[in-house]
């Protein structure tokens, strides 16, 4: 069985390619940029070169695959779909941004990625993770801590009560894996988060704990005074830069049952404390 990993050199393709290899399973890397996937340092048979938006490369470099995985954003789905073997299963990755009631571009293209495989023909599934953290070269919570360092309060819109989800990539990386090994008749859509929603200011508190800094006082802030701040942040130099569609998806709750994906995969992830305890402590060792 061959596995084609497409967005091999990325974060999330780069964790399943060391998974793959540490189990002897035959993949084929399909990247774009040779040198990230040289400084990976990963063995594999030479890996194909293709452009998600050039069809006839990617046709050519998922050529014999039983299986197909893509990390890549998955508004590539409908050329995933075109240029996949037509007796492929495929694995593909969403996000749980797709849920969002605040549209952004990232959204709409994974919700449009979802209806291209859904009204497809091919058997597998799409993940949708919450948000991801501990993956090698992730800065979702290590930029949170530097903000953290350098902020004497933290302004957080409702105070911070809306609930967040996050995965560690490692639990990411095992759903995959299971997805890999299990039959899929049809396609199915999948949500794969940490066990337990927490709100975002106990999610700094535990980021500050582990990473060893201190956790400002939370200031309650409306959420319009937060986004003209973003707007003259940008234009100042040495400030931190935090994005409005980031500030609009503080307001709502990213919350969400795990009970589908235990059932599935059979995976349950680790806890946060845990998940930030190998993030930066065992990093650090």
């Amino acid at each position: 069985m061959l596995t084609a990993v497409i967005g091999a050199s990325g974060r999330s393709g780069s964790a399943l390619c060391r998974a793959l290899a540490s189990e002897e399973h035959a993949f084929r890397p399909v990247i774009r940029r040779p040198e990230a996937w040289r400084a990976l340092g990963l063995p594999s048979t030479s890996p194909m070169l293709a452009d998600l938006s050039d069809v006839p490369a990617l046709r050519a470099a998922l050529a014999g695959a039983d299986k197909v995985v893509s990390c890549a954003h998955a508004r590539w789905t409908p050329a995933i779909l075109e240029a996949a073997p037509q007796n492929a299963t495929l694995i593909l990755m969403g996000s749980t941004r797709r849920y969002s009631q605040w549209p952004d571009e990232h959204g709409d293209g994974v919700r449009a990625g979802e209806a291209a495989f859904l009204g497809g023909d091919r058997p597998g599934v799409m993940l949708h993770p919450t948000m991801i953290y501990g993956a090698e070269g992730e800065n979702n919570v290590q930029r949170l801590a530097a903000l953290m360092r350098r902020l004497p309060v933290a302004p957080l819109p409702g105070g911070g009560h809306a609930l967040v989800q996050p995965i560690y990539q490692a639990d990411v990386t095992a759903c995959l894996m299971a997805a890999l090994k299990r039959p899929w008749t049809g396609q199915h859509v999948l949500i794969v988060a940490g066990p337990q929603a927490l709100p975002y200011r106990s999610f700094m508190a535990e980021v500050a704990r582990h990473a060893g800094v201190r956790m400002p006082p939370v200031m309650k802030v409306p959420i319009a005074a937060l986004l003209a701040a973003a707007s003259l942040m940008k234009m100042l130099p040495g400030l931190p830069k935090v994005g409005v569609d980031e500030l609009r998806r503080l307001t709502e709750d990213k919350a969400f049952a795990v009970e589908d994906m235990e059932k599935c995969l059979g995976i349950r992830g680790c806890s946060l404390s845990e998940g930030l305890r190998r993030t930066f402590v065992d990093n650090a060792a």
